[in-house]
């Protein structure tokens, strides 16, 4: 049995559990180790089964709770070099194991599958979670859907995809011109529109499960987000993550 659940989504904070019914990794750390564990306990995750969290690069909404976290519960921090040399040094963790983008790294049963995308870091990744023949994707913080991203999610089964806009609430609304120009290109985020777009031309994938993820909280909303993807509805399970709640637990 394999459980999954976005314990926060968004730009204030994001965090990711996957694991069978022995163990677990969290995909990123943006919210603090008291919010993760009232979150697990909300819905009956055990820490005690995480055995690592995976960070995706350096901003605070992906790291600011690495540490603690980490140093609390004796747990490993993977990170790529670049990434641990650009984080602040108040979210380093005593244990910190490094991987290249594009290295598969076993955490026990669990195979943590990382490649390299297009964002504003300075060496960004996303994460494909093989357990048990099953594949989820955490695929937020793109700008673009690259050829690395659309390989790893054409093998998936499930996926945390990022639907971080509604463009015209962008275009509209009271971000600066330099700060809309940023969330709308090729190194910022994925719209609604380019979301669906990448499941829509996925072609032989064992893909049934879409949770939309990293919904910005001024220039989207979840109903848009969720009625751009009505087009493939008949053919994905497709559900929104939130900023201040956990999801359900979703079992594969």
């Amino acid at each position: 049995m394999i459980k999954i659940c976005a314990l926060a989504s968004g730009s204030n904070g994001n965090c990711y559990y996957i694991g069978n019914g022995e163990e677990a990794v969290l995909i990123d750390a943006g919210i603090s180790r008291r919010q993760v564990l009232k979150r697990m306990k909300e819905v009956k995750l055990d820490m005690r089964k995480v055995k690592a969290v995976f960070i995706s690069h350096e901003h605070s909404d992906h790291i600011r709770g690495l540490r603690v976290l980490c140093d609390m519960h004796e747990l490993p921090g993977y990170l790529t070099e670049t990434t641990l040399n650009r984080a602040r040094k108040d979210t380093h963790p005593q244990k910190i194991k490094l991987f290249a983008p594009g290295e598969a790294v076993q955490v026990g049963g669990i195979i943590v599958h990382t490649f390299s995308k297009h964002h504003d870091a300075v060496d960004p990744c996303s994460f494909r979670v093989e357990v048990n023949g099953q594949h989820i994707g955490v695929m937020t913080d793109i700008g673009v859907g690259c050829d690395n991203v659309k390989a790893h999610l054409s093998a998936c089964h499930a996926v945390f995809l990022e639907s971080n806009y509604d463009e015209a609430l962008l275009m509209d609304g009271p971000y600066p011109y330099y700060l809309k120009q940023r969330v709308s290109s090729d190194e910022g985020h994925l719209s609604n529109d380019q979301a669906v777009e990448l499941v829509k031309n996925l072609n032989g994938s064992p893909l049934k499960t879409i949770f939309l993820s990293h919904i910005s909280a001024d220039n989207n909303r979840p109903e848009l987000a969720m009625r751009a993807f009505e087009e493939v509805a008949d053919r994905f399970e497709v559900l929104p993550t939130s900023r201040y709640a956990p999801t359900e637990v979703f079992t594969l």
